[in-house]
């Protein structure tokens, strides 16, 4: 690709990262104003919108997977752990509202989507595995769960449009659940 593609594609990216994170039935056209391209262009790199969306939901989750990495590999894992969790629910919104116009469109996530959101559950697994090495998560707490439990605080903090203060309270309740007792 072309050095001038490869920028185009990055704007294109970023501006739908942003586009169709604050509403995901907005337009491609939305996107190519924001992005500084033509409409020809944002449909050269991406032939539809659900194209589009899916590379927005596959970079969110690969963007994730790499914070998760980048995180395990801290000196306090039980703070690295939580502070991913935090992170995630925080910034759900966006990615459940891309994940639902997909939905809408009768999309299922591709395999490149399929596998960024497996490796980001892997390495959300090392985080887990740390944390609970370092006595900062209870033991007896598996993957599958943790794993609802993040799903479930992102969804109830998007459903009830949770602003910050709320958000944090009802963290702190999980994260209490998820300590080891004394």
């Amino acid at each position: 690709m072309r050095a001038d593609a490869r920028d185009n594609r990055a704007r294109i990216m970023t501006a739908a990262d942003d586009v169709f994170g604050r509403s995901p039935t907005a337009s491609t056209d939305d996107v190519a104003r924001l992005a500084g391209v033509g409409i020809a262009t944002v449909f050269r790199h991406f032939p539809t919108k659900t194209d589009l969306l899916e590379a927005v939901l596959t970079l969110r989750l690969e963007r994730l997977r790499d914070r998760a990495l980048e995180l395990t590999g801290g000196p306090d894992p039980g703070a690295a752990f939580y502070e991913f969790f935090t992170q995630v629910v925080s910034e759900s919104a966006s990615k459940l509202a891309i994940g639902e116009a997909l939905t809408a469109a009768g999309v299922a996530a591709g395999e490149n989507a399929r596998e960024a959101g497996r490796g980001m559950r892997e390495a959300i697994a090392g985080l887990l595995a740390a944390a609970q090495q370092a006595g900062a998560v209870r033991a007896d707490a598996r993957m599958p769960e943790v794993y609802a439990l993040l799903i479930g605080a992102s969804r109830g903090a998007t459903a009830a449009n949770l602003e910050p203060e709320p958000r944090d309270r009802m963290l702190a309740l999980i994260y209490d659940g998820l300590k080891p007792r004394a």
